[in-house]
């Protein structure tokens, strides 16, 4: 009887979490289809980020994460216009993908520089209306995660070095947070990001 219990008790405790955090949980693993998608350059990647954005909303607000409450607002609008935006190439060229890009230095420049202020700016908002404990790095993730999906519109794969160092920090933030399906989410994106960064360049490869 004592084995069976105690067989039990780690099983009771998985259920017990999935039931505590099941929004999170499907948040998580619509996520991970995104991710699929969107080193896939399937065109879907931009109707579960859409989905998953809504729903990261409510969770990044109980968590206190109020930049990334934010962003996902921004994802919102942004899966709208990448999705928008890669049917009319599809359109055009009907048989294949419309060509990856590499942002020049002068792109990377700008790209580095409005990360920079939107880091300040998001952080200044953070510490001066809300209660975020961690407004600096919240901020930076922030700011450089509206880069990056810009960019992942465009199909800059440059997006996929920038989403390395943004699931990096994350993943430690969520840590913090005990967000742990969110944390094996981030961890899987860093690696995947890696990933993500070489199919293209060989999906792009003459």
């Amino acid at each position: 009887m004592l084995t069976t219990q105690l067989s039990l008790t780690p099983m009771n405790s998985i259920i017990s979490w999935i039931t505590t955090n099941y929004i999170e949980l499907t948040a998580t693993i619509i996520s991970f289809v995104y991710l699929y998608f969107s080193i896939r350059q399937n065109i879907l990647l931009w109707l579960m980020g859409l989905i998953s954005a809504f729903i990261y909303a409510y969770v990044y607000f109980s968590a206190k994460f109020y930049a990334d409450m934010s962003l996902q607002f921004y994802y919102v609008g942004i899966s709208i216009y990448g999705w928008i935006y890669w049917s009319k190439k599809a359109e055009e060229n009907p048989n294949e993908h419309f060509a990856i890009q590499y942002a020049s230095t002068k792109i990377w420049t700008i790209i580095l520089l409005i990360i920079a202020i939107f880091t300040l700016v998001i952080a200044y908002i953070l510490i001066n209306f809300t209660d975020s404990t961690i407004p600096y790095w919240d901020a930076f993730t922030t700011a450089a995660s509206f880069v990056a999906t810009w960019m992942l519109t465009k199909k800059y794969i440059g997006n996929w070095l920038i989403w390395i160092v943004v699931d990096s920090v994350s993943l430690v933030l969520y840590y913090q947070k005990e967000l742990y399906s969110t944390v094996i989410l981030f961890s899987v994106y860093t690696i995947m990001a890696f990933y993500g960064y070489f199919a293209w360049k060989k999906s792009n490869s003459p």
